[in-house]
C-alpha cells in the first residue's frame, strides 16, 4: 500500500467513525439538526460521485446534477403515487389540475418500490451511458465533456420543466407520502433515518474507493495523464472512460433519492447550472483527487452556507465564487492536497508536489 492509498483508507475509517458516532453526539441526537445534517451527507455523496469520475479520470462532468435530479424525481414519483391512492384514478393532484385522464404509462412502474430503486440508480446510468457512448467513442476530451454536459443538463431541466402535466412542471412534486420499508415507515427526522443515509455513503464511499485502488482505478489515472499513451498499449480507453461516467452517475441518482428522502420534493433546480457548478466548488475545495475529501468539502461548503446564509442571504454565491477561485489559485488540490503536505512536513519528508494542479483529461 502506497503512502496515498494508505492516507486514503485511514481517512475513510476516520470519516466512517465521524460520521456514524462523533456527529450524533455533538448533535445532541436533535431531530432538526440530524435531519439537516443528513441532507449535507447526501450532498456529500454527489460530491464523491463527481470525484470519481473528475479525479481519477479527468472527466470534468458540469452536468453531474442532471443525473442527480433524475434519482430524485424517480424517489418522489414512487411516494407521490403512495401518498395519491385516494386521487381518482391514483392519479397525482397536478395531473388532475392539467387534465391528465389517466395515469401515464411511465408513472405505472413506479408503484413498486423495487423498481423505483433499481430505477433511481439503473436509469442515471443508462442516460450517462448515452451520452458517454457519443463523446468517448468519438474522443471526445477535456472542455468539450464539459460543455456537452453542462448542456444536456440545462436541456433536461427545461423539459422536466415544460411538461407540467407530468413532472408537476416549476413546483415539482411536492406532498409526498413518507417511505415505507419492511416493518419501518421512514421518520425524516429520526436517528435511524440519520443512519440509513449515512450508511449509504459509507456504503458509496467504499465502493468507489475499490474501484479507485483497483487495476480499473489505475488505467483511469493513466487516462487522466494521457489517453494517448494508454490507447497506444492497447487499452479501450472509451470503454473504461464509459464504465466510470456511468457508475458516476449511478451513485449521483442514489444521492438524489436520498434527498428527496431528506427534504421531502423533488424540483427542476435539482438539475440547474448553479447547482452543478456549485458541486464542482464542493469537489474542488476538498480535492478532487480523492473521494473521501470531496465528501468532507461538500460538507463543510454546506455547513457553513447554513450557518452564515442569516447574514449573507443574497450573497452567498459571490461567496461561493470567490472560495473557489481562491482554492483554485493557492490549493489546486483542495484541502486533500494541503493535509497531504502537512502530513509530509509533519513527517519531515521531502516536500512534494501535493499542492500542485493534477493534469486534465
Amino acid at each position: 500500500m502506497n503512502r496515498t492509498n494508505k492516507y486514503d483508507f485511514l481517512g475513510y475509517i476516520a470519516f466512517a467513525v465521524i460520521i456514524l458516532l462523533g456527529v450524533p453526539f455533538l448533535l445532541g441526537f436533535d431531530g432538526f439538526e440530524l435531519n439537516t445534517f443528513a441532507r449535507y451527507l447526501a450532498l456529500a455523496m454527489v460530491a464523491m460521485a463527481l470525484a470519481l469520475s473528475w479525479g481519477t479520470a479527468g472527466l470534468l462532468n458540469l452536468g453531474q446534477a442532471a443525473t442527480f435530479g433524475i434519482g430524485s424525481y424517480v424517489m418522489a414519483m414512487h411516494l407521490k403515487l403512495a401518498a395519491s391512492t385516494n386521487n381518482p384514478g391514483g392519479m397525482p393532484d397536478f395531473m388532475g389540475w392539467t387534465n391528465v385522464e389517466s395515469l401515464p404509462w411511465f408513472w405505472q412502474p413506479f408503484h413498486s418500490l423495487t423498481v423505483t430503486l433499481l430505477a433511481g440508480l439503473l436509469l442515471p446510468a443508462a442516460v450517462a451511458g448515452l451520452m458517454a457512448a457519443f463523446m468517448f467513442r468519438g474522443r471526445i476530451t477535456g472542455v468539450f465533456v464539459a460543455i456537452i454536459t453542462l448542456a444536456f443538463m440545462v436541456a433536461l431541466q427545461l423539459v422536466f420543466i415544460e411538461e407540467q402535466r407530468f413532472t408537476g412542471g416549476q413546483n415539482g412534486l411536492t406532498g409526498l407520502a413518507p417511505l415505507s420499508l419492511p416493518g419501518w415507515t421512514v421518520d425524516t427526522y429520526s436517528l435511524s433515518f440519520y443512519y440509513l443515509v449515512a450508511g449509504c455513503l459509507i456504503v458509496a464511499l467504499l465502493l468507489g474507493m475499490l474501484v479507485v485502488r483497483s487495476k480499473v482505478g489505475l488505467v483511469l489515472r493513466a487516462i487522466r495523464e494521457d489517453a494517448s499513451r494508454v490507447r497506444y498499449f492497447g487499452y479501450d480507453v472509451a470503454s473504461y472512460e464509459t464504465f466510470v461516467f456511468c457508475l458516476s452517475a449511478a451513485i449521483a441518482g442514489w444521492a438524489g433519492m436520498l434527498y428527496t428522502l431528506v427534504l421531502e420534493f423533488a424540483s427542476p433546480t435539482y438539475m440547474s447550472v448553479s447547482f452543478s457548478l456549485a458541486i464542482v466548488i464542493w469537489c474542488a475545495v476538498g480535492g478532487r483527487e480523492s473521494l473521501v475529501w470531496a465528501a468532507v468539502g461538500a460538507i463543510l461548503v454546506n455547513l457553513a452556507e447554513g450557518r452564515l446564509s442569516d447574514v449573507f442571504v443574497e450573497g452567498w454565491l459571490l461567496i461561493l465564487g470567490l472560495v473557489f477561485i481562491l482554492f483554485v489559485i493557492f490549493l489546486p488540490r483542495g484541502l486533500y492536497g494541503l493535509a497531504l503536505a502537512m502530513v509530509d512536513r509533519l513527517r519531515g519528508a521531502p516536500r512534494t508536489d501535493a499542492t500542485l494542479p493534477v493534469k486534465e483529461g
